[in-house]
């Protein structure tokens, strides 16, 4: 079995990298919002509904990926803390 410190130092690149992860999740729904807007300039089009549904969709999906990364951070750094 690893010993503490590597327990640890697991954790903190675990932490990294979920952090890193959120940081593209953040990115990629500025992009998300970028792309919606772009749709709906000049009023946009009866026929678009669906494109901004799916891109709604898409959004609500990166939201729940941040949370779960975020609760597995919390989780992560939980354990660390009783070690």
């Amino acid at each position: 079995m690893a010993g503490v410190e590597q327990i640890r130092a697991g954790i903190a690149v675990a932490t990294e990298k979920s952090q890193a992860a959120v940081a593209a999740i953040v990115h990629a729904s500025l992009e998300i919002d970028d792309a919606r807007a772009a749709l709906l300039t000049g009023g946009g089009h009866p026929g678009l509904a669906e494109a901004l549904d799916l891109l709604a969709d898409a959004q609500h999906g990166l939201d729940a990926a941040q949370g779960t990364l975020r609760a597995s951070m919390t989780s992560a750094e939980g354990c660390a803390a009783r070690l």
